[in-house]
């Protein structure tokens, strides 16, 4: 108790501390005033974060800017650019688009199309526009004599998708209402190669630039886009020389990034192309840079408007403050399941201490560590494969499945007089039949139920993992731990029903009472727990349904992993931090391995290891920390209660409601 209330309190002092120094750099020290704003728009209900200074009002309208994320994100990821904007005085609604964060789009705008362009395509054609409106009747939004409004527009990938298409959409609305809401548009990390679909190519734009100042970040490693004609994948780009580039700023030969172009309709245009990837955009002291420039030239002259040094920036104290905190919510993880198994009721989650394995030896050894190099490495090699489909590594992946499910038969027959040998052959032959059976069906193809699009790739390599996992646990039983004479007990699964019951419980009271934290936090401070991508953040209740959803997935992972991170790690050898390490490896080494191999490449010689794969690139920025503190979790509990339920239920549940309140949920 004493310690579990001594790391409850360093975790809290951590969330405190974090959440307030991160509150006072996200309103510029109290300058602005930030709060979360949702309001009815023409296709649905938009929610954001109102970045407000202090000398704004009806009176003293402010010009102002308008950033949004790009698919699968929420507003939070335009930090950078809301708090650097709005230090320099402009009012700032950092927004989640429709079926993103806390907006929803209603769904008779689907149309009952639940295909993967039905459901892909609506949220972002009409997000930007729509805010657009909303903010241009606000009293405190600048206006020139003419009735123009003085606003800016900028969004990140699918984000810079809608604001290019507001942008087209103004111009149309200007031909019947006589004035422009759009003063200025920059985009970050999108071309127009998919309005191009919708019918704004980057001629059209051109066409209807409507003497606007526009701009583009078009990073030079970008994932998606940018690419001259004849070549895809995730490469080196130089967007200034392709006949987009050169379209968008009225010229006839390759262009000078960085450079401001004048256009026949008199406005003004350029292009920035940092050394970065594509979510490295909304990362970057760089391109954050480049909005500033761009928002300061683009408003010379406006009232208010404060003409701070473009890399005077201080958005980056913020986000290193909200990772503190970050740290302090994954120790109150810990602190509250510690404390309540410590309670009557909860206590019941504690089978026994787990039995500590002699650490192997000699040849043992050696086998070992070629298991455990492969356990950790194969993650990696199925990656790109369940991801992004790979016939034949699936079919490989195939084949050996049938092979341990073979083994598995063969296991039963040699071990009739060893229980814990049938047993360990049954579980082979079921792990490698249903891992068989997962990599030739496409799971998670239904829209309608899996309503996480962008999660539904994830749960399959997630499924993939956990039953490869499986198979490799059983086919080492089997073979060898059985035959020394290793129980159940050793890979911490307990039947117990009051051990199931009391870790089911501990786990989701724990996950609530963290969670009843973090919405304080962010209803007092409107910060949360966060590095980059990768975040603790609130949610509204109409996601529970695809969360539920999804949980049977999560579960099964996070019980077998937790299950080969105990058998690895309760060793003599292991039972110190070097087994903290072995399970974060065994967790998370196989994505980092792969990021290491795809842009370790693309940085070296232009072309990423696996040319092919760019979303689910992105995605494993995020999944290797979700990984690695489930990991930290996941030995720490099992240890402490003698068994896997308690950790299992609270990593499933915990990193499911992260990972659904993060993404794009439709049909809510």
């Amino acid at each position: 108790m004493k310690k579990g209330l001594r790391l409850l309190c360093i975790a809290l002092v951590l969330i405190l501390v974090g959440s307030i120094a991160a509150s006072i750099f996200n309103t510029g020290n109290g300058a602005t005033t930030v709060s979360r704003i949702s309001f009815e728009a023409d296709h649905g209900t938009l929610s954001g974060l109102l970045y407000m200074p202090k000398d704004a009002s009806a009176t003293n309208p402010k010009a102002t800017i308008i950033v949004t994320h790009g698919y699968l994100n929420s507003a939070e990821m335009q930090d950078a650019n809301a708090i650097e904007l709005s230090r320099r005085g402009f009012v700032v609604l950092a927004l989640d688009q429709y079926d993103h964060g806390h907006s929803d789009l209603n769904n008779e705008v689907y149309g009952g199309d639940t295909s993967f362009f039905g459901v892909w395509r609506p949220f972002w054609n009409y997000s930007m526009f729509d805010a657009v409106k909303y903010m241009y009747n606000q009293p405190y939004v600048l206006k020139d004599e003419n009735g123009n409004g003085m606003i800016g527009v900028t969004g990140h990938s699918m984000g810079g998708f809608s604001s290019t298409m507001a942008v087209y959409m103004d111009e149309q609305n200007f031909a019947t209402a006589g004035y422009r809401m759009i003063h200025a548009s920059l985009t970050e990390g999108s071309d127009f190669s998919y309005t191009g679909m919708l019918g704004n190519t980057a001629a059209v734009f051109d066409a209807n630039g409507g003497g606007r100042f526009n701009g583009k970040v078009a990073a030079h490693y970008d994932e998606f886009f940018f690419a001259a004609p004849g070549t895809s994948g995730v490469r080196y780009k130089d967007y200034v020389s392709t006949p987009d580039g050169m379209t968008f700023l009225q010229q006839t030969e390759p262009a000078t990034a960085g450079k401001w172009y004048d256009t026949t309709d008199g406005g003004r245009r350029v292009i920035y192309e940092p050394s970065e990837t594509h979510p490295w955009n909304h990362f970057s002291k760089t391109t954050t840079a480049s909005a500033v420039d761009f928002y300061l030239t683009a408003f010379e002259g406006a009232k208010g408007i404060n003409a701070v040094a473009a890399d005077n920036q201080v958005w980056q104290l913020k986000e290193a403050f909200e990772c503190v905190a970050l740290v302090g919510f994954v120790m109150l993880l810990i602190a509250v399941a510690s404390l309540l198994i410590e309670l009557p009721f909860f206590k019941m989650a504690k089978s026994g201490k787990l039995p500590v394995q002699a650490s192997p030896k000699g040849g043992m050894l050696a086998i070992t560590v070629v298991i455990l190099c492969i356990a950790i490495i194969l993650p990696c090699i199925v990656f790109q494969p369940l991801m992004d489909g790979n016939a034949t590594i699936k079919d490989i992946v195939f084949y050996a499945a049938i092979v341990a499910a073979v083994a598995g038969v063969a296991g039963i027959a040699l071990n009739l007089k060893n229980k814990k040998g049938l047993i360990g052959g049954c579980l082979s032959i079921v792990s490698g039949a249903l891992l068989a059976l997962v990599v030739k069906t496409s799971m998670y193809g239904d829209n309608g139920y899996f309503t996480a699009i962008g999660v539904n790739s994830i749960a399959y390599w997630t499924i993939g993992c956990a039953l490869i996992s499986a198979t490799i646990l059983s086919t080492v039983y089997t073979w060898i731990k059985s035959k020394d004479g290793v129980g159940l007990a050793a890979y911490g699964i307990s039947f117990k029903p009051t051990a199931i019951i009391g870790g089911i419980c501990t786990g989701l009271v724990t996950v609530a009472i963290s969670y009843a934290v973090l919405f304080l936090v962010d209803a007092v401070l409107k910060v949360d727990f966060r590095i980059w991508t990768f975040a603790f953040k609130t949610f509204d209740a109409n996601l529970v349904p695809a969360i539920l959803h999804y949980l049977p997935t999560f579960l099964l992972f996070y019980v077998i992993s937790t299950i080969g991170i105990t058998i690895n790690t309760n060793t003599t050898r292991m039972n110190g931090a070097w087994g903290y390490v072995l399970a974060i490896l065994l967790n998370a080494g196989g994505g980092v391995i792969w990021l290491c191999l795809q842009y370790g490449t693309l940085f070296n010689t232009g072309v990423a290891y696996w040319p092919g794969s760019a979303l689910s690139g992105i995605m494993m920025f995020a999944m290797v920390p979700t990984l690695a503190i489930a990991a930290i979790i996941s030995r720490n509990l099992t240890k402490k209660t003698g068994n896997i339920w308690t950790a299992a239920v609270l990593n499933a549940v915990l990193m499911t409601i992260m990972t659904i309140a993060n993404t794009m949920v439709v049909y809510k």
